[in-house]
């Protein structure tokens, strides 16, 4: 199993990135993609999640009418557009999975996730 993460970079308060991931070696519609990230002195936190079958998205409260995940199965890629960004979504951004269909074991039990993308940094600043 492997998760590439891309599309991080330099942005200006108020821009937009879209971050993505591309995923390999295993049967990529079936199971839950999520969205991480990782401020400097802070806590690894979930900021968005998609199911095997892409509907009822989660987000966390600091990114909802910002972020949106999509997925292309066709292409076994998991989107994140930002939109609006702001200082404080810095961070280093991870995707994962642990194979399962719903989001809820990746939200509820971090530590147990089996497999991690490389991250992608975002930087917001002017």
């Amino acid at each position: 199993v492997q998760l590439q993460a891309s599309g991080g970079g330099l942005v200006q308060p108020g821009g937009s990135l879209r971050l993505s991931c591309a995923a390999s070696g295993f049967t990529f519609d079936a199971y839950a993609i999520a969205w991480f990230r990782q401020a400097p002195g802070k806590e690894r936190e979930a900021v968005s999640c998609s199911n095997s079958g892409g509907l009822n998205p989660y987000y966390i409260d600091s990114v909802k009418g910002r972020f949106t995940i999509s997925r292309d199965d066709a292409k076994n890629t998991v989107y994140l557009q930002m939109n609006s960004l702001k200082p404080e979504d810095t961070a280093v951004y991870y995707c994962a999975t642990r194979r399962f269909r719903a989001c809820s074991p990746l939200l509820r039990f971090p530590h147990a996730i089996d497999y991690w993308g490389q991250g992608t940094l975002v930087t917001v600043s002017s």
